[in-house]
């Protein structure tokens, strides 16, 4: 009963528990791979806003592959980010859908724009 009250407010545990085994797998990697995966996901969280555990948990799974085929290919980092290492980001995050933070506030900014166009008709 408990979990359930907990996994209520912060979501499900076993989401956490998969995020910190990809965090965990993102830390163990040599330098400069550990460095420019850590920058890479700082900026996707920023950038991509998803809300959705499932969907966060699965790109952070999939960047720990990536990251992790990448080492273990000796892949130089400005092979793999080219010039434009945010452009990489956002391609990145792309592929993941979900809804966003900032589809709410899209949502939001539509219905004021709409009931101000109600009460002028």
């Amino acid at each position: 009963m408990a979990a359930k009250w907990i996994e209520f407010i912060t979501g499900p545990l076993e989401q956490k528990k998969q995020w910190r085994e990809a965090k965990a797998r993102l830390e163990a990697l040599p330098e400069p791979y550990r460095t420019t995966a850590a920058a890479v996901n700082r900026y996707l969280m920023y950038y991509g806003g998803v809300v959705e555990g499932d969907v966060i948990v699965q790109m952070f799974l999939d960047s720990a592959d990536f990251w992790e085929r990448a080492a273990l290919d000796g892949t130089p980092i400005r092979q793999i980010v080219g010039d434009d290492p945010a452009a990489f980001a956002e391609e990145f995050a792309a592929a993941y859908g979900g809804k966003q933070w900032i589809d709410k506030e899209r949502a939001r900014l539509n219905k004021a724009i709409d009931d101000v166009e109600k009460e002028q008709s």
